[in-house]
C-alpha cells in the first residue's frame, strides 16, 4: 500500500521539527536551568505584574517595574547577606575543627559505655569533617565560577522579563499548537495550573517564609551563626514532612544543656506557636482548595529532584510527579485518549444525519 503524498509530507515536516527541536535542546542545554529559574520567577511574580499592568496599561513598562521589584527583593538582600554567610560558614568550619564531640556525647548519654562514646564520637567527627570540607569546596567552586554565575543571572533576568511581557502571546501560541481537544483542554489545563500554583506558592514560597521566621527567632534569641542556620532551614523547610524543627530542636536541647533554661523555653514556644503554624495559616489563604500532592510523594519527588537537578529539583521534582499522576488518573478513567480527539459539533452531527 503506497503512502499518500500528503502523509509523506506531514511525516517529513514532523521529522524536520524533531531534528531541529533536538538541536535547539542541545544548544540551550548549558543554560537550561537558568531558563527554568527565569520561568519559575516569572510565574511567581505574575500576579504582581498583572496588578502593575492594570495600572500602567503598558506591558513593557509593567515588566520593567516588576523586574526592578524582583531585583530589589532578591538580588540586593543577597548582595549584603552572602558575605555575612561566607564569614559565618568559615566560623562554623573553625568551630567544627575544635568541637569536643566526645564531651558532648558524654553529656547527652551519661550512662553509655566508654567504648560506645568513643566509636560514636569517631563517626560524628568523620561526618562533620566531610561535611565541612564539602561546604568549603563548594565555596571555592562558586568563586571560580563567578563569571558563569553572572551570565546565568543575566539569562534569568532576560527570560523573566520577556516571559512577563509576552505572557499573553505565549499563552495564545501554546493554545494554537496544543493537540488537545478544545472540550477537554480547559479541564486539564486547570488541573495543571492548580498543581503548579500549589507547588510553587504552597510548597516552595511558604517554606521559605517559614525558614525566614525561624531565622528571625535565631537572631532574637542570640543563636550563633544564625544566617547559616537560616539557609539550612530554607533547604529543610521546602521538603515535605522534613522541616525546620530539625534545626531548632537541637538548638533548644543545647540551650537546656548549657543552663539557659528560660531562654530555651521561650525559644521553644516561639518555634511551636509561630514557626510551626505559619505554614498552615499561609496555606489556607494561598493554596486553599487547590490540588496538593500526598506528603510522601512530595517528599520522595523533592529529594529525587534535588539529586537529579540540584536546587531547582525541589520544584521540578514535585511538578513532574504531579503531572504524571494527572495523566495516569486520566488514563485510569479512560479519558486520556479523548484529550486528543476533537469532538464533533452539534451542527456537523445534524448535517451528517441528514
Amino acid at each position: 500500500m503506497e503512502l499518500d503524498n500528503k502523509i509523506i509530507k506531514e511525516i517529513a515536516a514532523i521529522a524536520l521539527i524533531v531534528v531541529f527541536g533536538v538541536l535547539v535542546f542541545f544548544a540551550v542545554k548549558p543554560i537550561i536551568f537558568a531558563i527554568l529559574w527565569g520561568l519559575i520567577f516569572a510565574y511567581a511574580f505574575m500576579p504582581v505584574y498583572k496588578r502593575i499592568l492594570k495600572y500602567f496599561k503598558n506591558d513593557y513598562l509593567s515588566a520593567t517595574i516588576t523586574l526592578i521589584l524582583a531585583f530589589l527583593l532578591i538580588i540586593i538582600p543577597l548582595w549584603f547577606l552572602i558575605p555575612l554567610a561566607v564569614q559565618q560558614i568559615f566560623e562554623v568550619y573553625k568551630l567544627s575543627q575544635s568541637l569536643d564531640i566526645q564531651g558532648l556525647i558524654s553529656n547527652l548519654f551519661p550512662t553509655s559505655s566508654p567504648q560506645f562514646i568513643t566509636q560514636f564520637s569517631t563517626i560524628l567527627n568523620t561526618l562533620v569533617g566531610k561535611l565541612a570540607s564539602s561546604v568549603m569546596a563548594s565555596l571555592v567552586d562558586l568563586s571560580l565560577n563567578l563569571p558563569l554565575l553572572l551570565v546565568d543571572l543575566f539569562i534569568i533576568a532576560f527570560v523573566f522579563f520577556f516571559t512577563l511581557k509576552d505572557s499573553a502571546k505565549i499563552k495564545e501560541f501554546v493554545k494554537s499548537i496544543s493537540p488537545l481537544s478544545k472540550a477537554k483542554e480547559k479541564i486539564v489545563v486547570q488541573q495543571f495550573k492548580d498543581i503548579t500554583y500549589s507547588t510553587i506558592f504552597g510548597h516552595f514560597i511558604v517554606g521559605i517564609v517559614q525558614a525566614l521566621l525561624a531565622g528571625l527567632g535565631f537572631l532574637i534569641f542570640g543563636v550563633k551563626n544564625a544566617l547559616v542556620l537560616t539557609m539550612l532551614a530554607m533547604l529543610l523547610a521546602v521538603l515535605p514532612i522534613v522541616g525546620v524543627f530539625l534545626i531548632w530542636i537541637p538548638i533548644a536541647i543545647y540551650m537546656f544543656i548549657s543552663g539557659n533554661v528560660a531562654i530555651a523555653i521561650a525559644f521553644v514556644l516561639y518555634n511551636i506557636i509561630v514557626v510551626s503554624n505559619i505554614d498552615n495559616i499561609l496555606l489556607v489563604y494561598i493554596v486553599s482548595k487547590r490540588t496538593t500532592l500526598s506528603p510522601v510523594i512530595a517528599l520522595i519527588s523533592s529529594i529525587g529532584g534535588l539529586f537529579l537537578f540540584g536546587v531547582i529539583g525541589l520544584i521540578l521534582g514535585p511538578l513532574i510527579f504531579a503531572y504524571f499522576i494527572i495523566l495516569v488518573d486520566l488514563y485510569r478513567n479512560k479519558n486520556l485518549l479523548e484529550l486528543f480527539s476533537e469532538e464533533e459539533s452539534g451542527d456537523s452531527k445534524k448535517s451528517e444525519s441528514k
